[in-house]
């Protein structure tokens, strides 16, 4: 049980940190097309909101992976989620064809997971400067 308490949460953070690292590296390879999307949401200001988006995925992304301050970066990824969720899942507008809630579901476990980071901490291997 020793183990698992002390290897799980390295392992946990590494498939969460995946997730916003490949996205936000994502969005710097597609960074138009991404622009273009989230300019057909009716976003102000879309250049600087996709930079922003791009520095907290990655930057985010990082701390969590290195548990370097990752309760902070928990927090800021749970409140930046909350928009991100409302503007570009909101199954409940889609038409009947497209809708499904995977995507809306998908983040709101995510948000889960930000909860348990923040609550819980890093683990044993992290930089635990949090």
């Amino acid at each position: 049980m020793d183990s698992v308490k002390q290897y799980l949460p390295l392992l946990g953070r590494i498939l969460i940190a995946q997730l916003f690292i490949l996205a936000g590296i994502s969005k710097i390879t597609g960074f138009a097309g991404t622009a273009g999307y989230m300019a057909s949401k009716g976003l102000p200001m879309v250049p600087i909101l996709l930079v922003l988006t791009i520095i907290i995925e990655i930057g985010g992304g990082l701390m969590i992976l290195l548990g370097w301050r990752a309760r902070i970066a928990a927090l800021i990824l749970f409140l930046w989620m909350i928009p991100v969720t409302l503007i570009f899942h909101n199954f409940w507008g889609a038409p009947a064809a497209q809708k499904t809630i995977h995507m809306f579901q998908k983040n709101l476990v995510i948000m889960g997971a930000m909860f348990l980071i923040y609550a819980f901490g890093t683990g044993r291997y992290s930089l635990r400067d949090d």
